[in-house]
Order: structure tokens, then sequence, then C-alpha cells
């Protein structure tokens, strides 16, 4: 069965980089960005996995959890951990799950058969403290995730699950933003007391809320 946004994330137990992890346990009350990875020792999981390391500084501020997989050994991990430090400047920083048996892989859709049928594909989930999907991903084994662009995703993610707004298109921190249209002008008076500015009845723009004092 596909995952869709809004199910409740699968929970598992499994072997890590950093010992057994039970996943609902592990995540507590953050976010979470699972990813997996086709296969060890690869050049393009090498430079994403140094990425992931170099930006989770940034996922910590935001109270979210990384974790990555692939359907080989934590032998087979602990041993390309060096590489990825040595060639990206970057050393593992994050648990990396082992699921030889493929059951998690299975669990969330990871494998794509016409595309390799014992490889993982590049997906990526993120999770929401209520355990619930709310954004994935999903990338062919030849090209590269962009992590920047998830945790740009995630800023939109946390901000519209806090405030009745949405985020247009290309939206970075800090821009303006938009009124669901299921607010109404009425409430949207006590919600944004700042005001705002109304390009169509279904589009207003206000400054983010929360935002260097904006409301």
């Amino acid at each position: 069965m596909t995952l869709q946004l809004g199910d409740t994330a699968p929970d598992f137990e499994a072997e890590t980089t950093e010992g057994v992890l039970r996943f609902h346990d592990w995540l507590g009350s953050s976010w979470s960005v699972l990813f997996s990875h086709p296969k060890d020792f690869t050049p393009v999981c090498t430079t994403e996995l140094g990425e992931v390391a170099r930006l989770k500084p940034e996922f910590d501020r935001r109270n979210v959890k990384v974790v990555g997989l692939s359907v080989d050994p934590v032998s087979d991990h602990h041993a390309w951990s060096g590489d990825i430090a040595e060639t990206q400047g970057h050393a593992l920083n994050f648990p990396l799950i082992a699921d030889a048996s493929r059951k998690i892989a299975d669990l969330y859709g990871m494998i794509h058969p016409n595309a390799s049928d014992t490889m993982t594909v590049r997906s990526v989930f993120v999770i929401g403290p209520d355990k619930k999907l709310k954004l994935t991903l999903t990338y062919p084994a030849s090209t590269g995730r962009n992590f920047p662009e998830i945790l740009r995703a995630i800023d939109s993610l946390q901000l519209t699950a806090r405030y009745s707004v949405a985020t247009p298109v290309n939206w970075e921190e800090g821009e303006d933003v938009i009124i669901v249209p299921s607010v109404s002008d009425a409430e949207a008076k006590q919600k944004f007391p700042g005001g705002w500015k109304t390009l169509k009845p279904y589009l207003r723009i206000v400054p983010q809320p929360g935002h260097d004092g904006a409301d």
C-alpha cells in the first residue's frame, strides 16, 4: 500500500550505526526526515550523506531528527563512513539504518521494481511530531537531492502548521505569505491585526507571522 500525506508513518525497530532504533520512540515530539539511499559505497550517496552531516545543525535548529537507510548491513555503513568523512569533509553525525531484510523499505515503498528490484530509490519522508506524513519526495538513483530545498519545505510546513497561512512559489524564510482562503476577512482581522494586501479575494498577502515581531 502506498503511503499518502496524512498517513501515520509506520513504526519499526531497526539496527543502525548508533544502535537499535525504535522509530516512534526515537521521534518523541520532534519532526523527522527519513531518507533512503540506493547502496553504500556509491558516489552520489557519498555526497548526499556528507551534505546532511554538514547541514545537521540546521535540522537541529528546526527540531528535526534525520535518519538514513539502505539495504546494506551496519558493518558496511561503518566502513563507508570513513570514505564520507574523507571525501566530503563531514563525518556522519546521525544514524544510518541497516535494512537488509527490506522490511522498512517495503513498509515505506522505497523500492520501485521498474527502477530496481534490489535497491531503494532516493525517497524522502518528512514526518511531524504527530507521527503523520507531511511531505514525500522520490528521486531516481542517478539524481542527488537538494537538501537546502528540503529545509525550505520544512520551514514552510512548520510555519503553516502554526498559522493559517500558505507559502507561495519559491517562498523563503522571512518573505510574505498567503492567508488561506478558509479564513474569512473578519477572522483575518483577528489573526493578522497588522493588515494584509488583497490582490484578489482569494489571494491575500501578509507578512510572515512570527518573523521579526510580525503577528
